[in-house]
């Protein structure tokens, strides 16, 4: 049996020496993984998402705080009211009836607290984002890092763009939403195929929206000597992994009714923190793999220009 065993591990140690995949760039499967499991190993991963995860739960509260001020001033009918059941819909109930009634405390138009808010909310966000660029740099691979600069520059226009695809999915699902209402009234279509429909659309709307944000962090925020294709392995991986994390983390919540119960609101800050912490690990796992394809790439192409030499 072991003899056996044996064999078949050496035949798929062998194919995988062989074979790649797609977004791997041509590199064997066998030389990725053996980076990215050493990177895994060395590259102290969960130091570096502790730390993530803490300056993105510090940056999280202004922002959302800020961007609560602005619903007021949207002038669309009931637009308050989907907003609120988009968020339950994406929440886990437990955490949703924790937070309803400070969210709706929010939806009181003050301007003071408008401008002092965006400048808060900037701060603490670029400080995240500049966070996780570090995170990306401090990789076992050897990765030159920018300076701090530039890192600042980068943190900011990122900060930008999540706040333009965030703002753009939450428009496209409710404005769907509304659309969806409008046309059933006039029984123009049906209502049980148009709200299958609609929560399709809604699922490839934030599907996307995840793969772009993250496309857009792997992208932009490594280092200049470790480029890679905008839509990559790793941000694949990446978006996998969140998107599995908060669906299995919102139904085992969901699944523990008694649990604010013990905890109280101490709790779902534990819920928070946890979440953050296991979607900071899915982020550095997916550069991880980024990082992986990208050494051995280079190890190969080392490899072959000493042949090329040897051989002239």
């Amino acid at each position: 049996m072991s003899i056996f065993v044996n064999t078949k591990a050496r035949w798929a140690i062998s194919r995988a020496k062989q074979l790649s995949i797609p977004g791997f760039e041509g590199i064997p499967i066998y030389d990725v993984v053996a980076f990215f499991i050493r990177g895994i190993q060395r590259g102290a991963l969960t130091t570096r998402a502790s730390s993530i995860a803490f300056h993105f739960a510090l940056a999280s509260l202004p922002l959302i705080i800020y961007l609560f001020t602005l619903i007021p001033h949207i002038p669309i009918k009931n637009f308050q009211e989907g907003f609120m059941s988009m968020v339950e819909s994406m929440l886990p109930a437990n955490v949703f009836q924790l937070m309803e009634s400070t969210l709706r405390d929010m939806f009181v138009k003050r301007p003071a607290l408008q401008l002092f808010g965006i400048l808060i909310a900037l701060y603490f966000a670029t400080n995240a984002i500049n966070v996780l660029i570090v995170a990306f740099n401090n990789t076992y691979h050897a990765i030159e890092t920018r300076s701090w600069i530039e890192r600042r520059a980068i943190a900011a226009f990122l900060v930008i763009i999540m706040f333009v695809l965030m703002v753009t999915a939450i428009s496209l699902i409710l404005f769907s939403r509304s659309a969806i209402n409008l046309l059933d009234s006039k029984e123009i279509i049906q209502k049980d195929f148009t709200l299958y429909i609609f929560r399709i659309g809604k699922w490839i709307v934030i599907i996307a929206l995840i793969y772009s944000a993250l496309s857009f962090l792997y992208w932009l925020g490594p280092s200049r000597k470790m480029k890679w294709k905008f839509y990559s392995a790793g941000s694949s991986l990446a978006s996998v992994l969140v998107i599995l994390t908060s669906l299995i983390f919102s139904s085992i919540i969901n699944h523990f009714g008694q649990f604010n119960k013990f905890y109280g609101s101490i709790g779902t800050l534990m819920v928070i923190l946890l979440w953050l912490y296991l979607n900071s690990m899915a982020l550095l796992i997916g550069f991880e793999l980024n990082a992986s394809i990208k050494g051995a790439k280079l190890v190969m192409d080392n490899e072959t220009g000493k042949e090329i030499t040897e051989d002239g």
